[in-house]
């Protein structure tokens, strides 16, 4: 599984995924879908338009990856994840085709979700890429339109070494004649996802370029903003239950997707669903560990952002609280880029140096001496669990406790 072990089991191939959903009757092919790239930002995304579709009343599933607590977080539909019953059915009805094909993990979980969704007979589905984009099990889907957030380094091992190699394999969900939405304009990517368009004859639009954020600011643990577009107010007083700031990007990135899918006629969301949805995604859709506060006195707050945008954008939001004393509960995976991500990290804080139990970890102790040489101070702990418990005893009533650096640090902490 790439999970545990990353790249030795990730598979640059659709055959699998071909040959699965072919024998149990193309299911990607039964219901409309979203599809959703990109390096940062792609599972807020997803939940964000799903959040939108639910509220307009539309039977909408989700896939996204990889999972927090539940197998079963991956597979939604209206926000309720698939049965245990159904992932066992699945599995033991398939048992033969998964002997003879030989898929990965993956795999098997995708044509898993387009098979519950078929079955449930969604509406729509929004599907977030697991990887990449070209070459990911997802992307036989021919979707109602395509979305990619922005283009970061990361995976870079598997995807390519420089940001333009990285944005062709995200170009690779583009299809033909199927509009594409482009969240952030970047000079390295933007010419990569425009070439790519004219070759599928695909429709265009760069989000940021076309409406912008005002007004932004938190009021009582909600994100709220109002949306320009053509030096008007589009959307005023929009609010988000999801409090990171770089949601603004994917609040835009969301809005566009809209209009683009209400130009299409396919599927009309009102501005009320708009409202509606966005005040309330985790309540919708049960989205976790994006700047999620877990308690307060001291205030703990986890985000699984764990490459070198990720990080950035965390560090924004902890330069935007207010605290005392700064304790980060912190633990990477090996095949991440760990130097770039340590050099950015605050260097007036304790650190907690712990390793989520899964062979990709880095081990606490050696991510304690590598971050020595960055100036960040602390010490190493067999778990997270236990790097949390000592940070939260030592935090005092007004310090801040920031647990990140992995998905799966996160996941373990929640």
């Amino acid at each position: 599984m790439f999970t545990r072990v990353g790249a030795s089991a990730f598979k640059k191939d659709l055959t699998n995924t071909i040959i699965f959903c072919n024998a149990l009757d193309n299911p990607q092919d039964k219901f409309n879908s979203i599809h959703v790239a990109g390096t940062n930002g792609k599972g807020s995304t997803s939940h964000m338009l799903a959040a939108i579709l639910q509220a307009e009343g539309y039977k909408t599933g989700l896939y996204t990856s990889p999972h927090l607590k539940d197998f079963r977080e991956r597979i939604r539909i209206n926000g309720e994840m698939i049965s245990k019953t159904e992932v066992v059915s699945f599995v033991k009805n398939q048992q033969k085709l998964i002997n003879e094909v030989e898929p990965s993990f993956f795999e098997v979980t995708v044509a898993l979700a387009f098979d519950h969704f078929a079955k449930h007979k969604v509406d729509i589905a929004v599907i977030e890429v697991g990887l990449g984009g070209r070459l990911d099990s997802t992307n036989i889907i021919q979707p109602e339109l395509s979305v990619i957030t922005n283009i970061s380094m990361d995976h870079t091992n598997m995807l390519g070494n420089t940001i333009e190699e990285i944005a062709g394999e995200k170009a690779g969900i583009i299809k033909k004649n199927t509009p594409v939405i482009i969240g952030e304009t970047q000079a390295k990517s933007a010419s990569v996802f425009q070439k790519k368009a004219k070759e599928m004859n695909a429709s265009i639009v760069f989000a940021d370029a076309q409406i912008k954020v005002k007004d932004f600011k938190i009021v009582n643990t909600k994100l709220s903003l109002n949306i320009d577009q053509n030096h008007q107010i589009r959307f005023k007083n929009l609010i988000t239950d999801l409090t990171g700031t770089y949601q603004q990007k994917n609040i835009l990135t969301v809005l566009k997707a809209v209009e683009i899918l209400n130009v299409l006629s396919t599927f009309r969301v009102s501005d009320k669903s708009i409202y509606n949805g966005l005040k309330q995604v985790k309540k919708l859709t049960a989205l976790q560990g994006r700047w999620q506060t877990l308690s307060k006195n001291p205030l703990v707050i986890c985000d699984t952002g764990h490459n070198e945008a990720g990080i950035a954008e965390v560090i924004k939001n902890i330069n935007q609280t207010l605290f005392e004393n700064l304790h980060i509960v912190f633990g990477m995976v090996k095949d991440k880029d760990i130097s770039k991500v340590l050099s950015m990290m605050p260097k007036n804080a304790t650190y907690y140096f712990c390793k989520p139990d899964l062979e990709r970890a880095m081990n606490a102790a050696e991510l304690k001496a590598q971050a020595l040489t960055y100036s960040l101070i602390g010490n190493n702990y067999p778990s997270v669990v236990l790097a949390k418990e000592t940070a939260v005893k030592n935090a005092k009533k007004n310090d801040l406790v920031f647990i990140g650096g992995s998905t799966f640090v996160v996941a373990e902490a929640l």
